[in-house]
């Protein structure tokens, strides 16, 4: 994947991108990033909980820490909150 610089507004305060991140990364590198699943849409759609199952799977395995040294939650912790995993 190709190198791309993401501005402040492109990273939810929340955890992963928002609209316009994954539009940007979509725009520069020709991939076809999605919004998070959670919990309550997976239970309506059987592939949309395949998704978030695959990426809790990948996600939970990735090494680093759930908080950081001033005690909040890192990025990776924020993503995994973010798609209920």
């Amino acid at each position: 994947m190709k190198n791309v610089s993401l501005r402040k507004s492109d990273k939810s305060k929340k955890g992963g991108l928002t609209e316009s991140g994954r539009r940007r990364i979509n725009r520069l590198t020709g991939s076809n990033l999605k919004a998070p699943v959670t919990a309550k849409q997976a239970k309506k759609s059987p592939k949309a909980a395949a998704r978030r199952k695959s990426f809790c799977a990948r996600m939970e395995g990735n090494k680093g820490p759930m908080k950081d040294s001033k005690g909040k939650p890192t990025r990776k912790a924020l993503a995994l909150r973010r798609w209920d995993c």
